[in-house]
């Protein structure tokens, strides 16, 4: 198999892995893969904030923006499935309502979804509505925030499979994903995931939208630090969780950036 040819199917697993969007009949799904598909991880967030962004565009033309935030959240969870929305109510679940590494990983293994993670969605779907509510006054400028968000959101659960163990002894869904891949992955997933936030910068004239990336890693470190010392490590709805935090900070950051400069 050519470099080429393995790159666009490192890519498809991918974009098939974390999205709900087909990938091509030649496209073999190996587990194997998904290990070193996490370099484009960033990369399916470009694709999930752009299709957001053009679902706010066009239910903003139609409507008013406030139908258009929800057609835009609305679709995004429809591509990914709630697949990263399932991990963090699975980690208000588990932390919430477990105080042994034992019993928290049982309760994160637990399809029910409880108190905690009910709670846990409501306050961060109301937050993220919020936020993207206050940034659709911007016009076109929303797809930028979208994409980096989306797209910058996504590499901090890689730098957490470079930094802890996987926690779980038996076989989970993010099993494959936990092998650490060669540092070749992680810096091609470092070049999509702030492409997108260097070219809204260059765009928006604001170099001081760049302070997110400190921001939003500090974040990252706290919470693998929290997941360490409970459970020794991390599991994919802990991947998950950190996803879904980092990208309502994405936008809390920039609604405040905005708000004194």
């Amino acid at each position: 198999m050519s470099y080429i040819r393995h790159q666009f199917t490192l890519f498809f697993t991918a974009l098939q892995f974390y999205t709900r969007l087909p990938a091509p009949k030649w496209v073999v799904y190996r587990p194997e893969n998904l290990s070193l598909a996490t370099a484009y991880l960033p990369f399916v967030g470009w694709i999930v904030g752009l299709v957001a962004g053009v679902a706010w565009l066009t239910g903003d033309y139609l409507t008013n923006p406030s139908i258009a935030v929800l057609c835009s959240m609305i679709i995004s969870v429809l591509l990914t499935g709630a697949f990263h929305e399932d991990g963090f109510a699975d980690v208000c679940d588990g932390f919430g309502g477990g105080w042994t590494k034992d019993k928290i990983l049982e309760i994160m293994k637990d399809s029910r979804v409880g108190t905690y993670a009910s709670v846990g969605l409501i306050l961060i779907f109301a937050l993220k509505f919020a936020l993207l509510q206050a940034i659709s006054g911007w016009g076109n400028n929303v797809i930028t925030v979208l994409v980096s968000g989306h797209a910058l959101s996504r590499l901090m659960p890689v730098f957490v499979i470079y930094m802890l163990p996987y926690s779980r002894d038996t076989d989970g869904k993010a099993k494959p994903v936990a092998g650490k891949p060669p540092f070749a992955v992680l810096a091609t997933a470092i070049v999509f995931g702030i492409m997108p936030l260097f070219g809204m910068t260059v765009y928006l004239g604001q170099p001081l939208i760049l302070a997110v990336i400190p921001v939003l890693g500090l974040i990252t470190i706290l919470l693998a630090r929290y997941f360490r010392k409970w459970i020794g490590g991390y599991t994919g709805d802990c991947l998950g969780a950190i996803q879904q935090v980092c990208e309502v900070t994405f936008y809390f950051f920039i609604v405040v950036l905005w708000k004194f400069i």
